[in-house]
């Protein structure tokens, strides 16, 4: 899981790091297109045939056009903004989410104590960007992408509530993956053709940086985090990936020379915070409960 954090903190930095080679959002559609014909090729090793999930085809155009516009705004907010301040606000989708579900999935109400959690996340974004100006002074530039990374958690959180509140919760991992990424392939390379973002000239480092995408990120990863859901508790992972902007800000300032300001490192741990809060409180609380069985059962067998 720490691995899969570093992966994923790193993605925005291999994507703005090589923005002059290829085009933000043409990266993105590379990946997405190939990586989704790398899932087809698992999914007919494993004969999975696309065919079972035509009663999901609605759901799943619907998470496609989601993962389209998750990326749409990390690609296009890495234009304005840091490649740190994108790996923190993509990574409010937890909030979103947990707040969708209250909405359309009864079984999953928050507690008390994960609503005060949502409270101090959204404490933390309005300190994050109201921390002042960037280090080059260009303030609206700055608050336009990172308003795109506050966007595109909200279309992660999105993707989750309906993942979680439709027949894709039943389907295999592959075929929800397949349909996100065959989704965005489409339709960021639309995007990308219609808005004039078709430069492609990679070099060695562009070329390198589009494999990891591809291979590592696109691939790779997202394969590797559902084998683990299957495996471990979600509550559990869930706290573990909020190492993922911890690690995005750590390579930001190393590949990328970013320093980021006081008031949004503070807006940060405010954020991770709160999510962190959201999504722990269910495990501690069942943490907690065990820890008191034991005891209980300990006091029984030695009165």
């Amino acid at each position: 899981m720490t691995v899969l954090c570093i992966i994923w903190g790193v993605q925005q930095v291999a994507i703005k790091g090589v923005a002059e080679e290829i085009s933000p959002v043409l990266q993105v559609a590379l990946r997405s297109g190939i990586a989704a014909l790398l899932v087809l090729v698992v999914m007919t090793c494993k004969k999975e045939s696309l065919r079972q999930s035509r009663p999901y085809l609605m759901a799943g155009c619907v998470v496609g056009l989601l993962f389209a516009l998750e990326f749409l705004f990390v690609a296009e907010g890495l234009r304005y903004t840091s490649a740190s301040h994108m790996a923190v606000f993509l990574y409010t989708a937890p909030a979103f989410a947990a707040v969708g579900l209250q909405l359309f999935h009864p079984d999953e109400r928050l507690m008390p104590a994960q609503w005060g959690g949502i409270v101090v996340a959204f404490i933390g974004i309005a300190v994050a960007f109201l921390s002042g100006s960037s280090s080059t002074g260009d303030t609206v530039r700055m608050l336009t992408g990172d308003v795109m990374g506050l966007l595109a958690g909200l279309a992660w959180g999105a993707t989750t509530v309906v993942v979680r509140c439709t027949a894709l919760s039943q389907t295999p991992a592959t075929h929800t993956l397949f349909y996100q990424l065959a989704g965005a392939c489409v339709l960021l390379f639309l995007y990308a053709l219609f808005s004039g973002q078709l430069h492609f000239r990679p070099g060695v480092t562009g070329s390198l940086s589009l494999l990891f995408q591809i291979f590592i990120v696109g691939f790779a990863s997202y394969l590797t985090w559902f084998s683990l859901m299957k495996t471990y508790l979600a509550s559990q992972l869930g706290v573990l990936s909020f190492m993922t902007p911890i690690f995005g800000v750590l390579a930001g300032m190393l590949f990328l020379d970013e320093q980021p300001q006081p008031g949004f490192i503070w807006g940060t741990l405010l954020i991770l915070s709160g999510i962190v809060i959201v999504s722990g409180w269910p495990w501690l609380i069942t943490k907690m409960d065990r820890s008191a069985a034991r005891r209980r059962r300990s006091k029984k067998r030695n009165p």
